[in-house]
């Protein structure tokens, strides 16, 4: 069975002089369907054309990233309001809040996140969210917003058994990608991992972002790419104490159940 990237920024431009073959890559190592992020307007657009020109291999999503919530106008909202209705998009997001780095102000993070909210409403898809160092605001957000739809992520979790918790409280599914092996930051993955359940629980890389820094041998120019899933699933499977087949089984079911593939 192959494994599914749920997060995978195909659009980036690292990978346009390699692209058939960073797929081929991923092919050989087991990794077959894959969601490709919009985290901006025109990301979105170029996701969905991945997505169509791939022949049932690539999905998108269509979404801004809080870092770029500043340029959010209402061409962008009418955007991506067109693009969730297309079959190939199987969620709205990345959308989120960002307090780590603030490449946009808080209060316009918080609106945009929350018309992006209402476009999943409209639409009824799930949600694919990100969020950093701002657990208290997103979570009072998400929580006026969750029972109005079908499902949420929240992908490239990195945060504490409390976030953990009050995440899985509302019925959130969890994206885990190869920050689970940066030793310096992400070590406390290892345990919280065992705690979320099998149906809740999603694999991702975030390619070309988080190469696994247990890779090896480490590839010269460091870039992450969805091949990589495998060795992140290697990894959850050892620290949940599962075999790499059950793991393998039970996220893609998962997958597919979450995005509806």
């Amino acid at each position: 069975m192959d494994l599914i990237d749920i997060g995978a920024n195909l659009t980036h431009e690292s990978f346009r002089q390699d692209f058939d073959e960073m797929l081929a890559r991923a092919s050989a190592h087991g990794v077959g369907r894959m969601i490709v992020t919009g985290a901006s307007r025109e990301g979105s657009e170029h996701a969905l054309a991945l997505a169509q020109a791939s022949g049932g291999r690539l999905f998108a999503t269509a979404g801004v990233h809080p870092h770029h919530a500043v340029d959010y106008d209402e061409a962008t909202d009418d955007v991506l309001r067109r693009l969730a209705h297309e079959p190939e998009v199987r969620a709205v997001g990345e959308t989120g809040l960002d307090y780590n780095r603030n490449y946009s102000p808080r209060d316009v993070q918080r609106v945009v996140f929350e018309r992006q909210l209402e476009i999943a409403v409209e639409v009824g898809k799930p949600l694919f969210l990100h969020q950093r160092d701002a657990h208290h605001d997103f979570l009072a957000i998400l929580k006026r917003y969750r029972d109005r739809v079908p499902a949420v992520v929240v992908h490239c979790f990195t945060d504490t058994e409390e976030a953990l918790r009050d995440y899985l409280d509302l019925d959130c599914h969890i994206g885990i990608t190869g920050w689970i092996c940066d030793e310096r930051r992400g070590a406390h993955l290892r345990e919280l991992v065992k705690l979320i359940p099998a149906d809740r629980l999603m694999l991702e890389t975030d390619s070309p972002y988080l190469l696994p820094r247990t890779v090896r041998p480490m590839p010269r120019h460091r870039r992450n790419e969805p091949m990589y899933l495998a060795h992140i699933r290697d990894e959850v499977a050892r620290d949940r104490g599962e075999s790499k087949e059950a793991l393998t089984e039970a996220s893609v079911r998962t997958t597919e159940a979450f995005f509806g593939l």
